[in-house]
């Protein structure tokens, strides 16, 4: 019996050891069972588990690492804020097994049973912002088993998590908008939940929507009204953009908003949801910018047609020249004070439609130059208010020099409006039309002239006052309904359109693309002008009576 003792291990210490089957690790490890239903089914055991081939298992063998099957998804989780409290030595910081599983049980994470454990999964952590969650719109849809409502990681990021602190982080407040709208600007969800499909739409036309896409961090975006983890249905009493919360919800930056007044619809949708006066707003100016403009693309377009015909294509005929009614001597157009108005007037005007319309349109090449600080410094804003204080500035002095300047004064009576300014605007864009053969009378200072000063006088009082009330609107907002405010803000946009293009189309025009002028009227530089100055030309010396008449 020794004997055949000695014999049998004699043959094990000589014979190499068994080679294992992946069905024989089942025959100890009862993981094999568990793995079949895992997302590791097709992964073999000693893809995992390298040198257990054989049996006995060698000792000392590393365990595995998911990074060396999963290195793209181990790189973003190294950059994520879990990694880096692991780092910084906290052992509680969930890893790979934490938030999946172990690796042979793991539920495939597109699966809806992994989907509909996330809040839970997270909340082992986060368990005060899981219990708002699942009181949330959003979470009340995934207990009703609707898995297409937007879950943690689908807003913070599914393994490179980082604080919403971190500027590349999806609940960043730059990143808040694009975040909010993967959901609400889509048609589809939005049919499915029966939510508004312009809710984005409307907040990017808004001031809070341009100043964020500019690159503002400090205005209001999804969340700061409508919460992070514990939004709720705006009828829902206890939701912060419930009626009766709101002034406390745009309190928060605004103090005292929709304290006397209501605030009324928040998400202004053109056509649709918007007070009745800024619908009227909108089609006075839709009717008055293309009249007003269009006039003035006729009468300078015939007129410049006119004049470079006889200038430049009738070489044997004598210039064309405007039958203007000229002083005996030459005249000064603009007095010192004048010309210093003029310079502020243009410096003003030119940096407010530059940094205006960059609010506006934001992604557009002219505009990243204010733009491109928004981040750390509003400069497009300081520099809208800097020059729209140069601007009432300049209005002020003009007034004061009126009230104590005899000279000035008298010259500014010459650009009152005369009742022959109609007549001599409709005989001359008559005749720049060529409806009219003679040219007709046009006094010295005409209706030209006169329409730029009121239209400056005018635009210059509308975009103070709407303005002013756009700076102070927590006063605005505090004191009066926002409609107001709303209405302030369609009359600055609107009547800036039709200022910028006045000033292109009909300013420009008289002192730089008139041939009499061209390439510059010199008389706001030194108060001479350059267009021609006869006392009458031959055709008004033909045509007495238009004379006569204007002289009465």
């Amino acid at each position: 019996m020794v004997r055949l003792l000695v014999v049998l291990f004699a043959l094990v210490a000589v014979c190499p050891a068994q080679t294992k089957t992946e069905d024989s690790c089942s025959g100890c490890h009862d993981q094999g069972a568990k793995l079949a239903k895992s997302a590791h089914a097709e992964v073999s055991c000693s893809t995992c588990h390298p040198k257990k081939e054989t049996y006995p298992h060698p000792p000392g063998v590393a365990k595995p690492r998911c990074a060396e099957c999963h290195p793209q998804v181990a790189g973003q989780f190294a950059r994520s804020v879990h990694a880096e409290a692991a780092r910084k030595g906290n052992t509680a910081a969930p890893d790979c097994g934490i938030c999946h599983g172990d690796a042979h049980e793991l539920v495939p994470a597109r699966q809806p049973a992994f989907r509909r454990a996330e809040p839970e999964t997270c909340g082992m952590c986060h368990s005060e912002i899981a219990e708002q969650y699942k009181t949330s719109v959003h979470g009340q849809a995934v207990a009703r088993g609707d898995l297409s409502s937007p879950l943690c990681t689908d807003c913070h990021g599914e393994h490179s998590i980082q604080s919403p602190k971190v500027s590349t982080s999806p609940v960043h407040p730059a990143h808040i908008r694009e975040t909010c709208a993967s959901c609400h600007g889509d048609v589809r969800l939005a049919r499915k939940f029966g939510m508004p499909a312009d809710r984005i739409v409307s907040f990017d036309a808004s001031f809070h929507g341009l100043a964020a896409r500019a690159g503002s961090q400090s205005v209001a975006n999804c969340a700061s009204c409508h919460g992070t983890h514990s939004i709720l249905a705006s009828s829902d009493p206890k939701s912060t953009i419930h009626p009766k919360n709101l002034p406390e919800t745009c309190g928060s930056c605004h103090p005292g908003a929709g304290q006397r007044f209501a605030l009324g619809p928040i998400h202004l949708v053109e056509g649709r949801v918007e007070p009745q006066s800024i619908v009227w707003i909108r089609e006075i100016y839709l009717v008055l910018i293309p009249l007003t403009i269009g006039l003035m693309i006729l009468h300078n377009g015939g007129d410049w047609l006119r004049k470079v015909y006889a200038l430049r294509l009738r070489a044997s005929a004598r210039p064309t020249r405007p039958a203007v009614a000229p002083p005996p001597r030459r005249e000064l157009r603009m007095y010192p004070l004048e010309r210093l108005q003029h310079g502020l007037l243009l410096v003003s005007f030119t940096l407010l439609v530059w940094t205006g319309f960059a609010l506006k349109y934001p992604d557009q090449w002219w505009a990243s130059p204010l733009v491109v600080w928004e981040h750390r410094w509003p400069v497009r804003g300081w520099l809208h208010r800097g020059a729209a204080v140069v601007m009432m500035v300049a209005a002020g002095l003009h007034l004061l020099t009126l009230l104590f300047s005899a000279a000035l004064r008298q010259h500014w009576m010459e650009l009152l409006p005369r009742r022959r300014d109609i007549t001599e605007g409709v005989q001359g864009l008559l005749y720049n039309l060529g409806l009219r053969r003679t040219r007709p009378y046009r006094s010295a200072h005409s209706y030209i002239e006169k329409a730029e000063y009121w239209a400056v006088a005018w635009g210059t009082v509308i975009m103070a006052i709407t303005g002013i009330m756009l700076w102070a609107n927590n006063l605005m907002l505090a004191w009066l309904p926002k409609e107001f405010l709303d209405a302030a803000t369609a009359i600055h946009f609107y009547e800036a359109v039709l200022a910028t293009l006045a000033i292109v189309v009909w300013h420009f025009y008289s002192i730089m693309l008139d041939p009499d002028v061209y390439p510059i009227d010199t008389a706001w530089l030194t108060g001479y002008s350059v267009r021609p100055g006869q006392s009458h030309s031959s055709e008004a010396q033909h045509n007495p009576t238009d004379r006569e008449q204007h002289e009465r």
